[in-house]
């Protein structure tokens, strides 16, 4: 029986992997600094329409305050909540990356770039008194003590998973901003989104790299990450309740999951027509298209669902 050297266990792979693409890091970290544009939370809140709340003599928040329907309130109160937890998401990163070298200048920048956007929604929400600040602090102790754990990722899981919930989150806040009917809500969650999308080509050329260089393993990563796939919010209160209600608005669903976030960076990577994988990533692409077809086809059913909904509905009113 032979025994295998650290190098070539799993473990070995990981550290090896984090080490050989650290040019690739930095060689992304600088392209990602000369293409992001410098933005400020204030200039995207519209101050003059705040007022004071009662502990300081004024009126404490009432339904009738909010210009966002319920809808819109759901969907800014999960996007916010999820911003909320980037003590956690940076711990993950910093734990499974490095904070040293080219890895941890990403992980700073990165953190720092995405502490934005938690500033500027919450800024947003409790001077246009969209939702009720006491709900929404009360939402945020619990969710922030309860913290996220991503559980034993890889490191080489981890980027691929980021690489699908940074597109994921973009096209949300997108969709999101759209559904509010503010067209100043509508410009900070684009001008978020587009950070999102910008972090999302970060991870998604690492993957690329990882490919080039162990491409069973990451396939095998891609694979796990695509069929276990949960948006990081997931452990936050009533959260299958409200994503139902985000997705029956068709702000995030499974259409729009399979479409715009899994089957665009699929293809980026050319998942379906390498052929540089050995039996064990052919057998992981194998069963990443058996899940694929599984997806679209449940995205189809729901979007039949939601339209026979609405049609009922229409002929009710």
């Amino acid at each position: 029986m032979s025994v295998l050297a650290p190098a070539d266990t799993d473990e070995g792979v990981q550290a090896r992997l984090l080490h050989d693409l650290e040019p690739v890091v930095a060689e992304n970290l600088e392209r990602h600094i000369k293409v992001a544009k410098s933005w400020h939370p204030h200039d995207y809140v519209p101050w003059s329409r705040g007022r004071d709340f009662a502990f300081l003599g004024g009126e404490d928040w009432s339904p009738a305050d909010s210009p966002l329907d319920p809808v819109a309130q759901t969907a800014m109160i999960v996007n916010l909540l999820t911003e909320d937890n980037l003590p956690s998401y940076h711990r993950e990163i910093a734990t499974r990356f490095s904070r040293d070298g080219a890895w941890g200048e990403w992980v700073g920048r990165w953190t720092a770039e995405e502490g934005r956007h938690g500033i500027a929604l919450r800024d947003y929400l409790v001077v246009t008194r969209g939702v009720d600040p006491v709900e929404l602090e009360n939402l945020r102790m619990v969710h922030m003590t309860a913290g996220y754990d991503s559980g034993d990722k890889t490191a080489l899981q981890a980027v691929a998973y980021v690489s699908f919930q940074e597109l994921a989150t973009r096209v949300s806040h997108r969709n999101t901003g759209a559904a509010t009917g503010c067209p100043l809500a509508e410009q900070l969650l684009t001008r978020i989104a587009t950070d999102e999308n910008l972090h999302m080509v970060f991870y998604r050329n690492l993957v690329a790299a990882a490919l080039e260089r162990e491409p069973d393993a990451t396939m095998c990563a891609i694979r796990d990450e695509v069929v276990g796939f949960q948006m990081p919010g997931q452990g936050m209160p009533n959260y299958l309740r409200n994503s139902a209600t985000i997705a029956k608005a068709g702000i995030y669903d499974l259409r729009l999951h399979h479409d715009e976030v899994i089957a665009p960076v699929l293809r980026y990577w050319k998942i379906f027509t390498r052929d540089d994988f050995g039996p064990a990533g052919q057998q992981a692409r194998d069963e990443l298209a058996t899940f694929m077809d599984g997806l679209d086809a449940q995205a189809t059913r729901f979007v039949e669902k939601r339209e026979a909904q609405r049609m009922k509905a229409a002929a009710r009113s």
